[in-house]
């Protein structure tokens, strides 16, 4: 294998600067281009990281490039299908931002290429890596929780024409629905937590903003193993963000940071506070992109698949298009929808 991977950024949106910046503070990777529609999009993007490297306007002159290793996509979310579909038919790594597909038909096609290709790839779940996550990941080893039989996350995160992309992300063309664009991080999380499937989505919509598709979604969910949960999401609210987390186990249970669990501790008589970072900024400089585009690196090196490749997130977007049909049918559905 050469020195370094070339890593290559399609898009030069927001997102885009911390996947570069997460690139080239990786020692085994090096920057070797940044495309855009706009040339001069993606030229301020390598200004702004201070490096020098190749720009593309076109898509497939970039996937020709031979140094190109590793592809992130920063587009719009209607074109993360067919890129990503270009990209593993061209032999390269992928890094793909959420949400991946906007429809069951593009998410069975891009994860059969997939398979085909032997490529690695990781979906930008980046909460994943957040401290509380990783907090709560390493409870559940302990006896503090116990099996979870109840969860909630909620995602609530305000959104004006300030956002410069409002006017693509609210629409159904290139947005998708409330739980595709963006309240996917709270299905995914719920799923990370839970440790079983989603079998059944029971959901209903309204609106408060100017979403062409409603913009508040709640779901209830009937996982596997008989647990129970509930997601919500919004771009309506008029708050602060807010990624609230409450797991309910046999042995305790967890409020965001704060834990409750005789089984742990037996004099325990008050919630616990822990002392972590908590998901509770819509801000993408406050996402921990570096990890986990270090754990796409050493997946690549090490020939292991990520606990969030496309398999894994093509359930997660199965269960944001069920919670679409629940709430516009007016019944619960079943899963999996694919095949």
């Amino acid at each position: 294998m050469k020195a370094k991977l070339g890593a290559a950024v399609w898009g030069a949106g927001w997102v885009s600067g911390e996947h570069i910046k997460a690139y080239k503070n990786n020692p085994h990777c090096e920057v070797v281009a940044i495309g855009s529609r706009k040339a001069e999009s993606a030229r301020a993007k390598a200004d702004e990281a201070g490096i020098e490297c190749a720009i593309y306007t076109d898509y497939d002159e970039l996937l020709a490039d031979k140094r190109v290793d590793i592809v992130s996509i920063c587009t719009p979310n209607d074109r993360h299908a067919i890129e990503t579909i270009k990209a593993a038919e061209a032999g390269k790594h992928i890094l793909i931002e959420k949400p991946v597909a906007l429809n069951l038909e593009d998410l069975a096609r891009m994860r059969d290429v997939v398979r085909r290709a032997g490529v690695k790839t990781v979906v930008s779940f980046v909460l994943r890596w957040n401290p509380l996550f990783e907090c709560i990941k390493g409870l559940q080893k302990t006896i503090a929780l116990g099996q979870i039989f109840y969860a909630e996350v909620d995602y609530w995160h305000p959104l004006g024409r300030w956002y410069k992309g409002f006017d693509w992300v609210t629409t159904k063309k290139a947005g998708g629905s409330m739980l595709l664009a963006a309240g996917c991080h709270a299905v995914d999380a719920i799923r990370y937590f839970m440790e079983s499937e989603i079998v059944e989505v029971s959901a209903y919509t309204t609106n408060a903003g100017e979403c062409e598709y409603p913009g508040t979604i709640v779901a209830a969910l009937k996982f596997e193993n008989g647990r129970i949960g509930k997601v919500s999401a919004t771009w309506d609210v008029r708050s602060p963000y807010t990624f609230s987390i409450e797991l309910l186990g046999e042995n305790g249970t967890l409020r965001d940071n704060r834990l409750y669990s005789k089984a742990l501790l037996p004099g325990q008589t008050k919630f616990l506070e822990i002392p972590t970072i908590l998901p509770d900024s819509g801000d993408v400089t406050h996402h921990p992109f570096q990890p986990e585009i270090d754990h796409l690196v050493d997946c690549i090196l090490t020939n292991t698949e990520s606990h969030v490749n496309l398999e894994d997130a093509v359930k997660t977007h199965e269960v944001c298009i069920a919670a679409d049909m629940s709430a516009e049918e007016g019944h619960p559905v079943r899963l999996p929808l694919i095949s």
